[in-house]
C-alpha cells in the first residue's frame, strides 16, 4: 500500500469503512426496567417537561452535544459542484473531526437542493434538534445569504466554517508573524487574493482587530467602488476596504504590501511580486492542493514569515485549529449566536499558544496539540458571556 497515491488508499478505506461515522447508544437496554425508563411509559415525563420548557431539551436530550454539519455539495475541498451524495466523504470527515477533537456529536446533512430559500428552510425547520450549525462548502455568494438569514431566524448559533473558522486562523498566525517583523496591523498594507467565502472573512475579521487598510483582488485586480459590473458582495467588499480606491492587477496592489494573504489559485504570485512588497513581507499563500506560490519560492524572493494550508510544509493555515473549539465553546455556554468578538477571542487563544519563543517557523500552534480545544472553547464562552448570547 504504501507505493500507491494517497487517493487510492483513501478510496480503498472507504470502502471498507463504509462510512466514518455511526449512532451507538448511551445506554443499554437488557431488562423491562430498563425499557420502561427509556421508553414507554416512563418517557412520556421528560417529553412533558420539554413541552412546558423547551430549554430542558438540552438536559433531558443530546442536544446539548449535537451539531449538524449542512452542505449542498456545491463547492466541496477543490472539487468543486459535485453535489450532495458525492459530498458525503467530507461531511463525514468533518464529523469525525468534531467528534475526536472536542468530543462533539455531529450529524451530516447533504441537502439536495441548490435554492437559498429551500436550504434556509430545512435547517430553519430541523433547528431543535441540534445546539449549532456548521455550514459546510456551500458555495459563493450564495453561502453568505443562507448564513446571514439563519442566524437571523434560528435561536442556536449557526456558523460557516469556510469562512469564520479560516479567518480564525489567519488572524492568529498574524497576530504572531507581526510580533516577529515589529509590526502593528494597525499600520500595515494587507492584500488579499480572493474575494469568496473564505477571502472575504478573513478581511473583515482582520478588519475587526484593526486593520485599515486591506485590498481585496479577485481575478480582475483590486477591488474598488471605481470598477464596473461588481457583484454585489464585492460591492460591500469596495466600501469597507481599499481605503485609497486603488485599481490595478494582483501585481499592482501588492507592491510596497506588508502581508499577501491567498485563497484563491495556484500560482498567481511570482518571485518577482514578492520581492516588490515591503521589508519583512509576510507571505500567506493557501490555496489547495498547489498555493498561489510555493514557500520555498516565496522565502527565496525575502518573505520573512511565509505559511500555506497544507500540513507538508510549516506553518499550516488550517481551520481544524478553530472550529472543534469555537463550537466547544459555544455548546458548553449554550451560546445563540457565534460572533465576532467570540472569533477575535478564539484567533486570541490560539496566538497564545504558538510554540515560545516565537520563530519565524511556528507562528501557530500544531493541530494535535491537545491545549488548543480547551484554551479556544474556554476564550469563546468567556466571549459569549460578556456579549449576551450565553444563557449558561
Amino acid at each position: 500500500m504504501q507505493n500507491k497515491n494517497i487517493g487510492q488508499q483513501s478510496l480503498e478505506k472507504h470502502s471498507e469503512w463504509r462510512g466514518k461515522m455511526r449512532f451507538i447508544p448511551s445506554i443499554q437496554v437488557k431488562t423491562r426496567e430498563d425499557l420502561s425508563l427509556a421508553y414507554t411509559p416512563g418517557v412520556a415525563q421528560p417529553c412533558l417537561e420539554i413541552q412546558k420548557d423547551e430549554t430542558k431539551s438540552y438536559d433531558l436530550t443530546r442536544r446539548w452535544n449535537e451539531i449538524a454539519v449542512v452542505t449542498d455539495g456545491t463547492a466541496v475541498l477543490g472539487l468543486g459542484d459535485i453535489g450532495p451524495a458525492a459530498g458525503m466523504p467530507v461531511m463525514e470527515g468533518k464529523c469525525l473531526l468534531f467528534s475526536q477533537f472536542a468530543g462533539i456529536d455531529a450529524v451530516p446533512l447533504c441537502i439536495d437542493s441548490k435554492d437559498p430559500d429551500e436550504i434556509v428552510r430545512t435547517v430553519y425547520l430541523l433547528q431543535k434538534n441540534f445546539g449549532g450549525i456548521n455550514l459546510e462548502d456551500i458555495s459563493a455568494p450564495r453561502c453568505f445569504e443562507i448564513e446571514k438569514r439563519l442566524k437571523e431566524i434560528c435561536e442556536i448559533p449557526v456558523f460557516h466554517d469556510d469562512q469564520h473558522g479560516t479567518a480564525v486562523v489567519v488572524l492568529a498566525a498574524l497576530t504572531n508573524a507581526l510580533k516577529l517583523a515589529g509590526k502593528t496591523i494597525e499600520d500595515i498594507k494587507i492584500v488579499i487574493s480572493g474575494s469568496g467565502a473564505a477571502g472575504s472573512a478573513i478581511g473583515k475579521l482582520l478588519m475587526s482587530a484593526g486593520a485599515k487598510n486591506v485590498i481585496f483582488c479577485n481575478r480582475h485586480g483590486a477591488i474598488s467602488l471605481k470598477c464596473e459590473n461588481l457583484t454585489p458582495a464585492n460591492e460591500e467588499l469596495a466600501r469597507i476596504s481599499n481605503p485609497e480606491q486603488i485599481t490595478g492587477t494582483l501585481a499592482e496592489a501588492m507592491v510596497g504590501s506588508d502581508v499577501f494573504i491567498g485563497v484563491s489559485a495556484a500560482g498567481l504570485v511570482s518571485k518577482e511580486m514578492v520581492k516588490s512588497m515591503a521589508d519583512k513581507a509576510i507571505v500567506f499563500a493557501m490555496a489547495n492542493p498547489v498555493p498561489e506560490i510555493m514557500p520555498q519560492d516565496a522565502e527565496e524572493a525575502g518573505a520573512y514569515v511565509v505559511g500555506s494550508g497544507r500540513s507538508d510544509f510549516k506553518n499550516q493555515i488550517n481551520n481544524l485549529l478553530a472550529f472543534p473549539g469555537i463550537f466547544r465553546g459555544a455548546l458548553d455556554c449554550r451560546s445563540k449566536d457565534i460572533n465576532e468578538e467570540m472569533k477575535l477571542a478564539a484567533a486570541m487563544a490560539l496566538a497564545r499558544l504558538a510554540p515560545q519563543p516565537l520563530n519565524k517557523d511556528s507562528v501557530i500552534p500544531d493541530v494535535f496539540d491537545e491545549r488548543v480545544v480547551k484554551e479556544v472553547a474556554k476564550a469563546v464562552s468567556e466571549a459569549a458571556r460578556k456579549t449576551g448570547v450565553a444563557r449558561i
